[in-house]
């Protein structure tokens, strides 16, 4: 069975969704034979966007398998043999008006009607995906991502004293600035993987928090420093899934989480899940790990059984039944 993965062309450090499927691709049995077709250009502009359903046309296997953020590649692909994956609906939150019923109808509404089935990476993106499309709830599968094998244990002594925090993503849905103003007067070092605005770093100046930050770096540099970490905040806002919640995890770091979207559906209860809109419930929850041993330890125990259930291989593997049906539906 051969099988077209179809990806965007990356922009900046924008990698994750490639990271992803190229677990996934690691781990499937022999008897998928899996390839990559890279978009030639970023999804921006029109006539770009043409080439890029174009040119997927020439490319597909038996099963075409669209990865995430190029849905519009369903346009002109055999929709019967293709499988659609939708990360999230992030991007319909920050439109309004008839730009946002446009955007809902090209992106998500249409490539719904054109893939033959759909897979989401929750139960919060499913339902989010239903509330937004008319669509068969039967045609909708969950398939969660999976941690990579970058990540794996790597015990610590946690430094209860100046604690390194660290905070994965700096967009607007990562929630820096209630985290900061959570972490006014704890003794730690708050350290961003992500570029930083402005008015992050005033507030990090105002707030007299020891940071650092770094970006554009590598899956192997973003595991060293769940390494050399103390802890995970990850109190956002907005998430299809959360994986730096199973990275965290695996490394053997407890894990503060916000308690809505699909964070609880990931962690269950093997992190601290706060309020991410209420900065005392952030501090409540990062001081909780700081001062409890007791905690701390039995949410690195939790983490390491919870991770189990995201293997690259389980994943890989629910994939493959998706293609198995898609193919006997052919015949």
């Amino acid at each position: 069975m051969r099988v077209t993965f179809y990806q965007r062309r990356p922009q900046g450090a924008n990698f994750s969704v490639e990271r992803l499927f190229s677990d996934v691709r690691n781990a499937l049995p022999d008897s998928v034979n899996a390839r990559v077709a890279v978009s030639r250009f970023p999804s921006r502009g029109f006539f770009r966007r043409i080439y890029n359903m174009l040119e997927a046309v020439s490319r597909q296997g038996d099963i075409n398998h669209i990865t995430g953020d190029v849905h519009f590649l369903t346009y002109f692909l055999s929709g019967k043999r293709t499988l659609l994956t939708i990360l999230d609906l992030v991007s319909a939150h920050r439109l309004k008006g008839w730009r946002r019923a446009v955007f809902l109808f090209f992106w998500y509404w249409l490539p719904v009607r054109r893939a033959k089935l759909v897979s989401v990476i929750s139960e919060f993106t499913r339902q989010e995906l239903l509330s937004h499309v008319n669509i068969d709830p039967a045609r909708v599968r969950i398939v969660p991502a999976c941690v990579s094998g970058d990540f794996s244990p790597d015990p610590k002594e946690f430094n209860s004293a100046n604690p390194v925090i660290l905070q994965i993503g700096s967009g607007q849905n990562k929630n820096i600035e209630r985290v900061i103003q959570a972490l006014k007067g704890i003794s730690c070092h708050y350290r961003i993987i992500g570029k930083l605005n402005s008015c992050q770093l005033s507030a990090l100046q105002n707030c007299g928090i020891s940071h650092s930050s770094v970006s554009n770096i590598s899956n192997p540099e973003v595991a060293d420093e769940y390494r050399r970490c103390d802890m995970l905040v990850f109190a956002s806002t907005y998430e299809g899934f959360g994986l730096p919640i199973l990275e965290a995890q695996a490394t053997g770091r407890p894990v503060v989480a916000g308690a809505v979207c699909s964070m609880p559906e990931v962690a269950g209860q093997s992190a601290c899940l706060v309020d991410p809109f209420d900065v005392d419930s952030i501090r409540a929850g990062i001081l909780k790990v700081i001062e409890n041993r007791t905690c701390r330890e039995e949410l690195v125990r939790l983490g390491f059984e919870n991770v189990k259930r995201f293997s690259a291989e389980k994943i890989a593997l629910q994939y493959t039944d998706i293609y198995m049906e898609l193919l006997a539906d052919l015949r």
